[in-house]
């Protein structure tokens, strides 16, 4: 069964720079060797996740780039911003405002504090749940 992973940010750290923790979860993947696409709201969030996932944790080295390019199939980790197609990936991080279509075996998505994020949430909580995914919740 897939499964979701909602990530509802409240510590102070995440609160003031949410996607560190898209960053954290990505390196979780990366070093458990999953494929992973990042699914982007916009290009300058893509942008921002693939200037962070360089700069996030010195010690770390993620290989990523964002999605479109000869070698998406060898990257581990593929920032897909809207508009660009990509073949399914086992995990997904979500950020965009809509349950992404296609087929994986876990999503995590991140929600920031945001009063207005919060009501999209409950609304992809309940798409997923239609769905039949397995659900979690995980207070950050």
């Amino acid at each position: 069964m897939p499964r979701v992973d909602f990530y509802l940010i409240g510590k102070p750290r995440f609160r003031e720079q949410p996607l560190l923790l898209v960053c954290e979860l990505t390196k979780r993947a990366f070093a458990t060797q999953q494929p992973t696409l990042i699914l982007a709201r916009d290009h300058v969030q893509a942008e921002a996740i693939d200037e962070l996932l360089w700069a996030f944790d010195e010690d770390a080295f993620i290989p990523h780039q964002l999605a479109g390019d000869d070698d998406d199939a060898a990257t581990a980790v593929l920032i897909v911003p809207p508009g660009v197609d990509t073949p399914d990936r086992p995990l997904l991080i979500n950020l965009r405002e809509n349950c992404p279509d296609g087929r994986c075996e876990r999503v995590l998505e991140v929600v920031a504090a945001d009063p207005a994020e919060r009501d999209g949430s409950r609304l992809r909580w309940r798409e997923y749940q239609r769905r039949g995914f397995e659900l979690h919740k995980n207070d950050m």
